[in-house]
């Protein structure tokens, strides 16, 4: 999983959206019905990565509404026990901040 994480923050940092996207997408797909935190945070993580996508598609509308499903599950991470909890808190501050950072332009 480590490997995932940090294939997905780099594609997010080099503004390939739809890559990263298709990162958390291979390993939440197979899981999607488990009843789990961790599975739903990286849920999140794709909408994350679809509202980023669709803002730079200039689709401001949809973008903003998928990123309030990712609001709605990265809350999940404050209730995980995971070894992964550092990567996934790293990951937080760096999406948050890219988004905060489109609203400035």
């Amino acid at each position: 999983m480590q490997q995932q994480i940090s294939k997905f923050l780099r594609c997010i940092e080099e503004q390939r959206f739809y890559d990263a996207h298709e990162v958390f997408e291979e390993v939440w797909f197979p899981r999607r019905f488990e009843k789990n935190g961790e599975v739903e945070l990286l849920k999140g993580f794709i909408n994350a990565a679809v509202s980023f996508e669709l803002y730079k598609r200039k689709r401001y509308h949809q973008s903003k509404k998928v990123w309030k499903n990712y609001l709605k599950y990265r809350q999940l991470l404050y209730k995980l026990q995971t070894p992964y909890t550092n990567e996934y808190h790293q990951l937080v501050r760096y999406l948050d901040s890219y988004n905060k950072s489109l609203k400035t332009h």
